[in-house]
């Protein structure tokens, strides 16, 4: 089943499907996170990962021990090859000319490697689509500084009109019907797991718990600038997919939303409940079974690797609760056309045209160009490090 989606008009035709329409950009930016690819790696990127918190390396190589146990090497970076290769296929189907370069606020190839590789391509204008569907400081606005950042290492941070790489942003999407029909798609695969690992009955009455990266209790409050908080987004759109489920299963889904991946100092408070405790609190209040889905994630990186597939799927069974893990986003057609029709307003949005946004849930559609103030680390915060794709370089 197919969501019908909502629409909202905005500044700015709905998005473009036609082959070969007129874009404003030379180039894709696919703009991620990044992982290390062997063990020698693994500290280095701890390091950048951390810096300026004064972590020492005795405990960055304690907490690298999740990536030692998988050789040393995230799955992230072959999962960013995949989809960079997913969209390049959904572009050219469309009669699309637009490359699409990868690059990484924490390993290689860097923010300065793609940037870099945009100037040599002779692109003057990109759009960057960050691999984190949600709006908060560590999914949306620490890219855009990072992107400052790198352009004023190369001497690039002039006004618009002087950058040799001007770049816009794709909007926040976790509410693109694109990305919910692909978790509703993935979910769905998992119950029919569950009911072929475990049997039907389990498979009925299993909760379905969500699963999203942890954020400091700051950051949350700081990510409702942007309008409803971090949290918030991942419940609208759940109530979505839960929905959506339980008409394409017949019955109804019960579900929940835990965290996963927290860090830090335990005297900052973090968004809770953590997977493994909720795990405990359903096993406690009778439930048999669980269908673990990471809607926080757009594929299977090191916190679904190791805090789901190993430690959360263990607590399960220590608890007795049959359990599968739905599958990510990853490169699901559902999503991949959504991110490209997502490049396509974005591109209608620079031209000026009326565009449609498409939006499932009860949320708006989130702003391409940020406000300012969003999305900081803390709410009041002004770190004095710019950001681009936003009102004003400064906000």
């Amino acid at each position: 089943m197919a969501l019908t989606p909502d629409t909202e008009a905005a500044p700015g035709t709905a998005a473009e499907t036609t082959r070969g329409p007129q874009l404003p950009y030379d180039a894709l930016l696919l703009y991620s996170f990044g992982g290390p690819n062997k063990p020698e790696d693994v500290v280095p990127f701890l390091r950048n990962v951390t810096a300026g918190k004064g972590i020492p390396d005795s405990r960055l190589e304690e907490v690298g021990e999740h990536y030692y146990g998988f050789g040393g090497k995230s799955p992230i970076n072959e999962q960013n090859l995949a989809l960079q290769a997913a969209l390049e296929g959904e572009l050219a189907a469309r009669g699309i000319d637009l490359p699409v370069v990868w690059g990484n606020r924490n390993w290689e190839p860097y923010t300065r490697d793609a940037v870099e590789q945009l100037k040599e391509m002779g692109v003057q204008r990109a759009v960057a689509l960050v691999t984190s569907a949600y709006s908060s400081y560590s999914g949306c606005r620490q890219y855009r500084e990072d992107l400052a950042v790198t352009l004023d290492g190369l001497g690039d941070l002039g006004p618009e009109g002087s950058r040799s790489v001007q770049f816009d942003k794709v909007r926040s999407y976790f509410n693109h019907p694109g990305f919910a029909q692909a978790n509703i798609d993935a979910v769905v695969d998992g119950y029919r797991a569950l009911a072929e690992k475990d049997g039907a009955e389990l498979a009925a009455e299993a909760r379905l718990v969500f699963v999203t990266h942890s954020i400091p209790d700051t950051m949350e409050a700081a990510s409702a600038v942007s309008g409803a908080t971090y949290s918030q987004q991942h419940l609208d759109l759940a109530a979505v997919v839960a929905a959506e489920v339980s008409t394409v299963l017949g019955h109804p889904v019960e579900w929940t939303l835990a965290y996963c991946s927290r860090s830090g100092p335990p005297s900052q408070p973090w968004l809770e409940p953590d997977v493994n405790d909720h795990l405990g609190e359903l096993a406690e209040s009778g439930v048999r079974s669980v269908v673990i889905s990471p809607i926080g994630f757009i594929s299977d990186h090191m916190e679904v690797a190791y805090d789901l597939d190993t430690e959360a799927i263990a607590t399960a069974a220590e608890l007795g609760l049959a359990a599968v893990r739905a599958g990510t986003v990853s490169t699901r057609a559902p999503f991949v056309s959504g991110l490209v029709d997502l490049v396509l307003e974005r591109a209608a949005l620079a031209r000026g045209d009326e565009i449609v946004q498409q939006t499932v849930g009860t949320l708006p559609a989130y702003r391409s160009v940020c406000r300012p103030g969003c999305c900081r680390r803390r709410d009041g915060e002004d770190s004095g490090v710019p950001a681009l794709c936003s009102e004003a370089l400064n906000s």
